[in-house]
């Protein structure tokens, strides 16, 4: 696939598209940055500190193992610190299949893969997948970017918010927010499902995941599941594709 040149009058249209692509998520994502920022701030950041993290590190399971190393006031350990960065590669190793993915059907100069790569989230990339091919413009960084940022928007937003007010919020976990990112997955995973192979290789992988997030971190569970789940994908349309030539 080729990605058409993008002019302004091209790009902003797109990227607004993207951005609202993102907007059912919105309330799903405001109370876990509000966590993270009582989290952070309980644990003695500042404001200025806490909202820093969000902005620079943009990853919300690595800024709440973070901000727990500060629990108790002073910098961590280097054990701790090398804890740290053992814990944020684990969580975030899937993001090498999201890149892979994305490379695949949308090829970027290096210079928009690495602000692509910044602020790639799982709901931005799941959307785009899903939702960016039937954009009018088709597939674009300009749609790509626009989810991105809007998660982004409200993601600091909701920090600044936490560590403002957060003493006065309900706890999140308390107001049953956390249905919402399964099922928003769930809604962009049945589209998908096209044929049996692909609704084989998703119930494969779903148990697989379920197994191993018994025992592993959640991003390396979903890298695992993602590569095992890819490898019988291509093992099983390789078969039909053999039966087919035979037949």
């Amino acid at each position: 696939m080729t990605v058409p040149h993008s002019s302004g009058s091209t790009f902003r249209p797109a990227f607004w598209r993207g951005f609202r692509a993102l907007l059912p998520l919105w309330p799903g994502m405001v109370p876990f940055a509000v966590a993270y920022a009582v989290t952070a701030r309980a644990g003695g950041l500042s404001i200025w500190e806490t909202q820093l993290m969000s902005l620079t590190v943009f990853a919300g399971a690595s800024q709440f193992a973070a901000a727990g190393q500060f629990v108790g006031g002073g910098l961590p350990t280097v054990a701790g610190a090398l804890g740290l960065v053992a814990t944020t590669f684990l969580l975030n190793a899937r993001h090498v299949l999201y890149g892979l993915s994305l490379s695949r059907t949308l090829p970027l100069p290096w210079g928009q893969r690495l602000l692509a790569a910044q602020f790639l989230t799982d709901e931005a990339y799941g959307v785009t997948v899903v939702a960016g091919p039937r954009d009018p413009g088709g597939l674009s960084f300009a749609f790509l970017l626009g989810a991105e940022l809007s998660l982004y928007a409200v993601w600091n937003a909701s920090t600044l918010l936490g560590s403002l007010a957060g003493a006065a919020l309900p706890d999140p976990q308390a107001l049953g927010v956390g249905v919402i990112f399964p099922l928003a997955f769930l809604g962009l995973l049945v589209p998908l499902l096209v044929d049996r192979v692909t609704l084989l290789v998703a119930l494969v992988s779903g148990l697989g995941a379920w197994l191993l997030g018994r025992a592993l971190p959640g991003g390396l569970v979903i890298l695992l599941a993602g590569v095992g789940g890819a490898l019988l994908g291509a093992w099983l349309s390789s078969r039909r594709a053999a039966r087919s030539g035979d037949a």
